[in-house]
């Protein structure tokens, strides 16, 4: 398998921890790719040019991070399974992840913005995309998350924290939200979050 990822992206890291939590690292190359300069590996496995994006052993592609990592985990065969397969518990970690990744999405967007040149920023769009990942992040810290027994909301979530401080170092995420910081530190330590570190 390959995996295309960028260090920074917050969407490949995810996928990075199942791997590791999973037991296929061994069995899958991570392969950086630079989706500005047209990558023309990237653009074969994604014709958007986004990472994360995975080749499989027999030659079917997926994008798309929560696919990738539901995939990933139904192969894996280490570890707890990350998202139940049916029942209540399924659509628990669902809801949590698409959430995780809502607020990375107004964070992405963000980010998008800041570099526009100055002129070309737009100050409500920021404020608009501010106030919803507040929003995200009080909700998030609503539910008292922990972080064990660990499942894909709870790694999206992880991601999403942790990333923020990588992107975002002027907007205290932790102010207020004392059980988001206390998950942060606790799922910093594993061993697939600490090899997968934004950089």
């Amino acid at each position: 398998m390959r995996l295309y990822i960028t260090d920074p992206s917050p969407y490949a890291r995810k996928c990075r921890i199942v791997l590791r939590e999973r037991g296929l690292i061994g069995a899958c190359e991570e392969r950086r790719a630079d989706p500005y300069a047209d990558d023309p590996d990237l653009v074969d496995a994604n014709p958007i040019v986004q990472v994360p994006a995975l080749l499989t052993d027999t030659g079917e592609v997926f994008t798309d991070s929560p696919l990738i990592c539901a995939w990933l985990d139904a192969k894996g065969t280490e570890g707890p399974r990350l998202l139940p397969p049916e029942g209540p518990d399924h659509w628990r970690v669902r809801q949590l992840e698409t959430l995780a990744d809502a607020g990375l999405e107004m964070g992405v967007k963000w980010v998008l913005e800041k570099r526009r040149p100055e002129a070309e920023q737009s100050p409500s769009w920021i404020a608009r995309w501010r106030t919803n990942l507040d929003r995200t992040l009080n909700a998030l810290e609503a539910r008292d998350i922990r972080p064990d027994p660990l499942d894909l909301g709870v790694i999206a979530t992880g991601v999403l924290v942790t990333w923020l401080g990588f992107r975002h170092p002027e907007f205290d995420w932790r102010e207020g939200r004392p059980k988001l910081a206390a998950l942060s530190e606790a799922l910093e330590a594993r061993p697939s979050f600490q090899e997968t570190r934004p950089g």
